[in-house]
């Protein structure tokens, strides 16, 4: 990812996270239960507790796939939603490398992630930003940034 893009998302995240960790002053209900949440799922992800993932899922669910490759766009309720990870995964052979930070704040919450992508001989490891609402302690809806789109595509393929 070229420097001015990851001081950019940086700046973006820190703007977000900064009301939770500014001065003394205690969490507000809303981004408490966001934090919650959010560090339910890192700590289901770390673990691969798929039953615990897929619990935060809210119903009604919707996950925004960001970038240009075949698995791209808004995917709309909970099954379909997991039907694409689930795909997204089988393609780019995923695996979570680390957790890098959980932010939250008073409207979202979200998770920089590590994960290494395995094609055939192809392997590479990036960051991804998962930026999520959260409504009744489960994710309402994601949206997924890619340290590098390109890169991704070309891991999912058409």
């Amino acid at each position: 990812m070229p420097l001015a893009r990851r001081g950019l998302l940086a700046v973006a995240l820190a703007a977000m996270a900064a009301p939770s960790v500014a001065g003394d002053r205690p969490m507000e209900p809303r981004e408490a239960e966001i934090r919650a949440t959010v560090e339910r799922y890192a700590q289901a992800w770390r673990a691969g507790d798929l039953a615990a993932i897929a619990g935060l899922y809210h119903e009604s669910f919707t996950l925004h796939y960001g970038g240009a490759h075949a698995l791209s766009g808004d995917h709309v309720g909970k099954a379909a939603s997991l039907a694409t990870l689930a795909e997204f995964s089988r393609r780019t052979g995923r695996k979570l490398s680390g957790i890098v930070a959980v932010l939250s704040g008073p409207e979202r919450g979200a998770i920089v992630a590590r994960e290494t992508f395995r094609r055939g001989e192809a392997v590479a490891e990036l960051e991804r930003v998962l930026v999520y609402a959260v409504r009744d302690g489960q994710f309402s809806e994601c949206w997924v940034y890619d340290a590098d789109p390109a890169l991704v595509a070309k891991f999912v393929g058409d």
